[in-house]
């Protein structure tokens, strides 16, 4: 599985990159702040909205802290899709957080 630091993801975007970021966290925890531009996809509804992702593109799965999206990582990887988890989560981000 490939995975990038919160500070990589920060540095790429900061450096004008247009990033693919997918943040599977339950509704609730979105709100109280995510990184601008995402898509937001809880883990549970991953299943069944992942058709609605490009194969051709790159994506960055966040959460919390690692662990969902490790596992989002893990099953988007086995349907062939380009995903890198980003480790840490959003608990070691220190990038701009919109709400």
């Amino acid at each position: 599985m490939k995975t990038i630091l919160p500070q990589e993801v920060q540095a790429k975007l900061e450096a004008g990159e247009a990033l693919n970021i997918i943040d599977v966290r339950e509704v609730n925890e979105v709100k109280e702040g995510h990184i601008a531009g995402i898509i937001h996809i809880p883990l549970k509804l991953l299943e069944f909205k992942m058709h609605e992702l490009d194969k051709s593109k790159a994506y960055i799965i966040v959460c919390r802290s690692g662990g969902r999206s490790g596992q989002a990582t893990a099953f988007l990887e086995s349907y062939g899709y380009h995903v890198t988890n980003m480790t840490g989560g959003m608990q070691e981000w220190t990038g701009e957080v919109k709400q």
